[in-house]
């Protein structure tokens, strides 16, 4: 436990990939490769019952279970010794023409499945939430910047749909992504199966179809790229969440306070300031995502059928990934609901910038009935009365130079946010 799990972690997906739960889910593969075997006759139906029995009772303290794990560098074995343990009389039955990495991988993918679902239940509600804060604002005018300067006017609304468009395509892939991912490992020892046989086949579809996972004919042991593909897939949620982040916490600055989004955390000596906590952790969680997906990557260096090295990487840090990307999603779903602009400091900003947000579009506007080089010259001799102050406003200046327009009209914000208000209601 760390004392910042409240802010960087997340209580239901740490619940979902922690130790009980990995021992939960060997226990509950094995009890199911039980049960199979026990149809298809490979074990007695007596000896059947009493594994699953055993496994449906038994939960093992982690921490009796730690010593074995160091001692096989992989948990399941020691899951099974303690199971071997609860059903004496069935031991050899337990576990029968499995290897520890299958029991392992397949109850990983049970773990991960369920922790999708909370992941996709947030990535909905968090999508839901934006596309009603869009329309919301769809027509509310702010000044877009790029590169960090203002750079013309679109609205707040527009700003949200470009964080949420991101969302429903990653709820897109993971769609995709699923039935590569979702899949039983039962190859044996080497990954040939030899230790059923003939009947390997035939115990691994039904062992799928009971665990209501698929199944691939080739082993996956030492081809990780379904995990790695994941781990992909979540940096990329964090990312996404990590740029609403980064643009609250310019657009909430001091200088600027154009939008307030979350409760804001106190200094404990300046009780002026309102600290971005929750959008700072946004960003902070997409660039741990990010370095991790990186270091995910070296897992599929996976030598021959299997690579201890490379497992160990995998375990140490997609789990984390996962947690992280529920704590991203629960941050932002906090923000999402109480984000709120502040109309007056964004009517300031507009005064603040006197009209030269609007340059572009008093060149196009010229360039209708005069050449567009003309006209970009008339607009440089306005932006420079606008900056040695021979002129209070962009539309001012304009005026003495191109006359005869109501360049108040023709500059007003309002009237020159492209689609932005249709981008919002999209």
């Amino acid at each position: 436990m760390n004392l910042t799990d409240g802010l960087f972690g997340d209580a239901e997906l740490s619940a979902a990939m922690d130790a009980p739960a990995a021992i939960a889910a060997m226990l509950t593969v094995e009890a199911a490769l039980a049960r199979v075997q026990g149809r298809l006759g490979v074990i007695s139906a007596e000896a059947a019952r009493r594994i699953d029995a055993a496994a449906g009772e038994l939960t093992p303290d982690p921490a009796s279970l730690m010593d074995a794990v160091a001692q096989a560098g992989i948990p399941a074995q020691a899951v099974v010794g303690a199971l071997k343990a609860a059903c004496p009389d069935e031991a050899d039955w337990v576990h029968f023409g499995a290897t520890s990495q299958d029991i392992q991988d397949s109850a990983l993918i049970l773990q991960l499945r369920a922790a999708l679902r909370v992941i996709e239940a947030r990535l909905v509600t968090l999508d839901r939430a934006l596309t009603a804060k869009a329309r919301d604002f769809a027509e509310q005018p702010i000044a877009a910047r790029t590169r960090f300067q203002i750079a013309a006017p679109t609205t707040l609304g527009a700003k949200i749909a470009v964080w949420r468009a991101p969302l429903r395509r990653h709820l897109q892939r993971l769609e995709q992504l699923r039935p590569r991912l979702l899949t039983v490992s039962l190859h044996g020892a080497a990954g040939t199966g030899a230790a059923l046989g003939q009947r390997m086949q035939p115990v691994r579809a039904a062992l799928a179809a009971e665990l209501g996972l698929g199944a691939h004919d080739v082993p996956w042991h030492a081809a990780r790229d379904a995990v790695v593909e994941l781990g992909g897939w979540l940096a990329l949620v964090t990312g996404s969440l990590g740029k609403i982040g980064a643009d609250l916490i310019l657009l909430g600055q001091s200088e600027i306070a154009e939008v307030q989004a979350g409760r804001g955390g106190g200094s404990s000596t300046m009780p002026q300031k309102s600290n971005p906590v929750a959008a700072e952790a946004l960003v902070t969680l997409a660039r741990l995502n990010a370095g991790a997906v990186g270091m995910l990557h070296q897992a599929m260096v996976h030598a021959q059928e299997r690579d201890g090295s490379a497992l160990g990487i995998e375990w140490q840090t997609l789990p984390q990934m996962v947690v992280r990307t529920g704590a991203a999603l629960r941050l932002a779903g906090e923000l999402a609901q109480t984000l709120r602009p502040d109309a007056d400091r964004i009517d300031a900003g507009f005064a603040a910038d006197r009209g030269a947000m609007l340059a572009e579009a008093a060149g196009f506007h010229l360039t209708a009935d005069m050449p567009r080089a003309a006209a970009l010259d008339i607009v440089r001799q306005a932006l420079a009365q606008l900056a040695s102050g021979q002129a209070a406003t962009l539309a001012e200046a304009l005026a003495g130079l191109a006359p005869d327009r109501d360049w108040a009209a023709i500059l007003a914000p309002e009237r020159n946010t492209g689609d932005a208000a249709a981008q919002a209601r999209s």
